[in-house]
């Protein structure tokens, strides 16, 4: 049991880095709103200036894809890796792996040329491809950790009854594992919507591929000292990534504290 003191002494420390957390956001949307007297306008400017409908359209195009391409075959692979046994498995997992291990930065420009003489670079397919890759890798090692240590009385039961891999995984493993599959998933989301290099590599040559954070950038370089318009565009930018957080918010904590990545 902890004492009135030690928990008076969590919450102040808690207090104090929510308060460090919290203020820049506070600081950059009282500039956005023009406070203290209270104005829209400059978000009404800035998504007409900076184009970011089209923007963020291609952003949700790029995030829907990633996210439902690379969660199924992180399942799919985090299943067979996690509870079957065959020959070269651990070899191929830690292939995945490597998928984490190598920065983008080492990678990005020889990918670029890859992607250029398939014909993809300037499209969003040549932006989504290397994102799933990226995301698989991540997928498989989240999902693999949460089928391993999925309790085992449930897939034996499910085979004694005569379900198939497939049944098993549909409907015992997955109902069972959401807030560890809905965690991957919020991730994922906002990793892929926050993605710059790629973007900036891949796609800058063409303005009607730019995804949302490559266009708030080219949008800061245009209106370098209209801070109002910057901060108002940096809140469009980021609302939908928090608007998804919140209403995840509590699966993502349980998948958090559910041991998910737990061997």
């Amino acid at each position: 049991m902890t004492s009135r003191n030690e928990r008076l002494a969590t919450y102040g420390v808690l207090s104090l880095f929510t308060v460090v957390a919290v203020f820049p956001l506070l600081a950059v949307a009282a500039q956005a709103l023009g406070l203290p007297h209270l104005s829209f306008g400059a978000f009404t400017e800035a998504w007409r200036r900076g184009h970011f409908a089209r923007y963020l359209t291609n952003s949700l195009i790029v995030v829907t894809v990633v996210v439902v391409v690379a969660s199924a075959l992180s399942i799919l692979a985090g299943y067979a890796l996690g509870t079957m046994e065959f020959r070269g498995s651990t070899a191929l997992f830690y292939l995945f792996l490597l998928g984490l291990m190598v920065p983008t930065e080492a990678i990005v420009i020889p990918l670029y040329f890859d992607l250029r003489s398939a014909g993809l670079d300037n499209t969003l397919p040549g932006l989504m491809l290397p994102q799933i890759a990226q995301s698989v890798s991540f997928g498989v090692f989240w999902m693999r950790a949460y089928f391993r240590s999925a309790p085992r009385s449930l897939i034996e039961a499910a085979r004694i009854d005569g379900a198939s891999s497939w049944t098993t995984l549909r409907r015992v493993l997955v109902p069972v594992g959401r807030p560890a599959i809905l965690t991957m998933v919020l991730l994922i989301a906002m990793w892929t919507w926050n993605e710059f290099l790629l973007a900036l590599v891949i796609v800058n040559s063409d303005e009607g591929r730019r995804t949302a954070p490559l266009g708030l950038s080219i949008f800061q370089g245009q209106h370098q000292t209209e801070y109002q318009l910057l901060m108002a565009g940096a809140l469009i930018v980021a609302t939908p990534v928090v608007i998804v957080y919140v209403f995840l918010q509590r699966h993502f904590i349980a998948g958090m504290l559910s041991g998910a990545v737990k061997e």
